[in-house]
C-alpha cells in the first residue's frame, strides 16, 4: 500500500509496547500528548481500532521524545512497518542499525542474548537504555560481554557474528517456536557464560572493556514462560479498521501480548507492533472480532522409543 497524506489523527494513536525500568508499558499519542499504561498481568483490555493506520513519527538524533510524523502519512494496515519512508530515513534507531551513525558520543554495551536452543544473538545497546532492549526483543536469557564507544562495540559485534558464535538477527517466528521448550535455568546460564568466554577470546585487543564477571540474567519467569507457552493459541496476523482486540493480559513477552478469553477459547497473541498506528477507542466487554487469526499448536514430542522389530 502506498503511503499518502492524511489529516491528523482525531483520537489516541497506539505507539505500541515498550519496557521501562523492567516494566512493560503500552503507550498512545494524541499530537504531542502521551498516554501510558502498564501492561500488568490480569488486566482486562479492549480496543476498537479506527483507521486509517498512521505513521507514528520518528526518534530524532539528540531528541528525548518522539517527533510526530509531519506528513500525517497513512501506512499499510497489515504490514510490519510502523513508519512512513521519510520518517524511517531520519529515525536514529534505524540509522544506527544501518551503520549510518558512526559515533554519537555515548557508551554502548555488547550483549549476547539467548532465544532458544541454537538461537544465540549478538548485539549492542546504548548503556543509558539499561536492559530495555533485551526485554523488548524477548530474550529468554542474556549477558553483557563488553562496553565502549560505538565504533569499537560495532566492530566487536561484527567480529563475533563473523566467527559463527552468534547471529545478529532472528525473526519473530523463529523466536516464537522456542517458547514451548527452552531447557532449564542452569543450562541457559552455562551456555551464555561459555559463549561470553569465547567472545572475549575473539575480542582480545579490540580496545573494549571486557565484562568477564557480568551475571547472566534470565527472563523466562518474567515472561511467564516457566511452563512454556500455552499448548494452543491463536496468533493475530492482521488487523483492520473496526476490529476489536480484547482479553485478559498474561505477562508480556518482549513486545508480544497474550490475551486470555472469557469464553474459554484459546488465547490470542498480539504483536503490539501491529497495533502501532491505529486509533484506539475503549471496547471493554466486547468480544474480539475482525481479526485475521492463525492457530499455533505445541508440536508433539518426537517418539524416541527404539523400534522393537
Amino acid at each position: 500500500m502506498a503511503e499518502r497524506q492524511a489529516g491528523p489523527a482525531t483520537g489516541w494513536v497506539s505507539t505500541g509496547l515498550h519496557w521501562r525500568d523492567g516494566r512493560p508499558v503500552l503507550s498512545a499519542v494524541h499530537g504531542r500528548r502521551v498516554h501510558e499504561r502498564e501492561a500488568s498481568p490480569g488486566t482486562e483490555v479492549g480496543w476498537l481500532l479506527g483507521g486509517p493506520r498512521r505513521c507514528t513519527g520518528a526518534w530524532l538524533v539528540g531528541q528525548d521524545e518522539r517527533t510526530p510524523c509531519p506528513h500525517h502519512a497513512e501506512i499499510a494496515p497489515d504490514g510490519g512497518a510502523v513508519q512512513c519512508a521519510p520518517c524511517q530515513s531520519v529515525d536514529r534507531g534505524l540509522a544506527l542499525a544501518r551503520d549510518q551513525i558512526l559515533d554519537d558520543g555515548r557508551t554502548y554495551r555488547l550483549y549476547l542474548a539467548w532465544f532458544g536452543e541454537g538461537l544465540l544473538k549478538v548485539g549492542l545497546t546504548a548503556e543509558q537504555r539499561g536492559t530495555s532492549r533485551l526485554l523488548e526483543q524477548g530474550a529468554l536469557a542474556w549477558t553483557f560481554a563488553a562496553r565502549g564507544a560505538l565504533p569499537a562495540v560495532r566492530r566487536a559485534e561484527l567480529t563475533v557474528a563473523a566467527s559463527g558464535l552468534a547471529r545478529e538477527r532472528f525473526n519473530s517466528r523463529v523466536k516464537l517456536d522456542h517458547w514451548w521448550e527452552h531447557g532449564d535455568l542452569a543450562h541457559r546460564r552455562t551456555l551464555l557464560t561459555e559463549a561470553r568466554s569465547r567472545a572475549h577470546g575473539l575480542l582480545d585487543g579490540h580496545g573494549l572493556e571486557l565484562l568477564a564477571g557480568h551475571p547472566v540474567t534470565d527472563h523466562v519467569e518474567v515472561f511467564g514462560l516457566t511452563g512454556g507457552a500455552p499448548a494452543a493459541y491463536r496468533q493475530i496476523d492482521a488487523l483492520a479498521p473496526g476490529a476489536v482486540v480484547a482479553g485478559r493480559l498474561r505477562p508480556a513477552i518482549g513486545r508480544h501480548l497474550l490475551l486470555d478469553q472469557s469464553d474459554g477459547t484459546e488465547p490470542l497473541l498480539l504483536d503490539t507492533r501491529r497495533l502501532t498506528g491505529w486509533t484506539l477507542s475503549p471496547a471493554q466487554g466486547r468480544p474480539p472480532s475482525g481479526l485475521s487469526l492463525r492457530p499455533r499448536v505445541r508440536p508433539e514430542a518426537p517418539d524416541t522409543q527404539e523400534a522393537l522389530f
